[in-house]
């Protein structure tokens, strides 16, 4: 349930203010889209065991329950080297011991090593259970209509030849909709520039407070957030000393709001300008461009920030993010999705799309970002 105290779309609502929906209620819709599919799979004549469709119910059910706060801020600024996939794996295995066995197989298939593959894209894959209820559910919610998906018409043309899901040539417009609400979603709302600027402002706040923790300075935070501030976190760290697990699941978005509003009116200049700004809503300004932003402007930017605030151009660099930006429609390296015509035969999406050739497919859509302080 620590979940639901975790935004889905973390610094997204100083964009969209209506989206405030939580990765409990994901979570949640995830786990019902997998019962339709199952459902519509097996109505197609696929034999699924009973324990095959609880197994992949509980893993889509738990896929994200390694989120920590705002998405992906402490894999960038308190931990290292983890990801929450890995800790939602940590979680899963710690839950399966104390159930004594009875998410194996489910840990199995989230992990791909299970025989039936098509259960695993299910949960990971180019067209699975967690994209299309992410998807829907952040466009409804911020009011983005034109990324509106048709997921339970995409759900009634899944099918499965050789242990692979399919789509059938009927449901290819559905299939083109998704891939182009998709590309929508990430431009217009996941990498909105000022979304992105945001989670940059928390970050370098982040990244500041780690500074001062190092050099002894005393920091208001929460139990379980002061214990990643004030101790060197690394993967080896945070595999081997369970009281890491124990503490990253005590997080959620309250524990740094409120370390972060008391940190307004902390003495050191940088945390306290930083906290204000995201507070208060004052997010870095931002210039988009194809290239990176030359040398020569990035240092000019850091003078002149030094000088305005009066602090070392070292630490200006923390009221700068110079950030590369990227998502492509449709990855041709990951599983592709597969269209099944009448005759039996299955082709590629970039075969079988009139919409979507392989040349606009592998196109890779790169943006920079140069953020700094107003």
């Amino acid at each position: 349930y620590r979940l639901s105290r975790i935004k889905q779309l973390g610094g997204a609502n100083i964009v969209y203010p209506g989206a405030q929906h939580t990765r409990f209620q994901h979570s949640l819709g995830a786990f019902h889209l997998m019962g339709k599919a199952i459902q519509s799979l097996q109505q197609k004549g696929h034999f699924i065991f009973d324990s095959e469709a609880e197994a992949v119910q509980a893993a889509i059910l738990l896929h994200d329950i390694g989120h920590g706060p705002f998405s992906h801020v402490l894999e960038h600024t308190l931990i290292s080297g983890v990801s929450h996939e890995d800790i939602s794996l940590m979680v899963m295995e710690q839950m399966n011991e104390e159930f004594r066995g009875q998410l194996s197989l489910a840990i199995k298939i989230f992990k791909d090593e299970y025989p039936k593959r098509f259960l695993h894209q299910l949960i990971s894959s180019q067209l699975d259970m967690d994209r299309l209820d992410y998807l829907k559910r952040d466009a409804f919610f911020t009011g983005v209509n034109e990324a509106n998906i048709g997921s339970s018409r995409i759900i009634d043309m899944l099918d499965m030849v050789d242990d692979q899901l399919v789509v059938d040539k009927k449901g290819i417009y559905s299939i083109e909709n998704y891939l182009v609400s998709r590309r929508l979603m990430y431009w217009q709302v996941y990498l909105h520039k000022t979304s992105v600027a945001a989670e940059h402002v928390m970050i370098n706040a982040l990244k500041r407070a780690k500074q001062l923790a190092r050099q002894g300075v005393e920091l208001f935070a929460s139990p379980a957030l002061r214990f990643f501030l004030y101790q060197e976190m690394d993967r080896q760290t945070f595999v081997s000393n369970p009281e890491c697990l124990r503490n990253y699941l005590t997080l959620d978005d309250n524990d740094i709001w409120s370390a972060m509003k008391v940190w307004c009116s902390h003495p050191d200049p940088i945390l306290s300008l930083l906290s204000q700004d995201f507070i208060n809503r004052r997010i870095f300004k931002v210039e988009i461009s194809d290239e990176p932003v030359n040398e020569v402007r990035k240092q000019e930017t850091l003078n002149e920030l030094a000088q305005r605030y009066d602090v070392s151009v070292e630490d200006a660099n923390l009221l700068i993010a110079n950030i590369e930006v990227g998502r492509d429609m449709y990855s041709l390296d990951d599983d592709q999705i597969e269209i099944r015509f009448s005759d039996g035969t299955t082709h590629n999406l970039t075969e079988a799309s009139d919409m979507l050739n392989p040349s606009l497919a592998a196109k890779k859509v790169r943006k920079h970002y140069f953020c700094y302080q107003r």
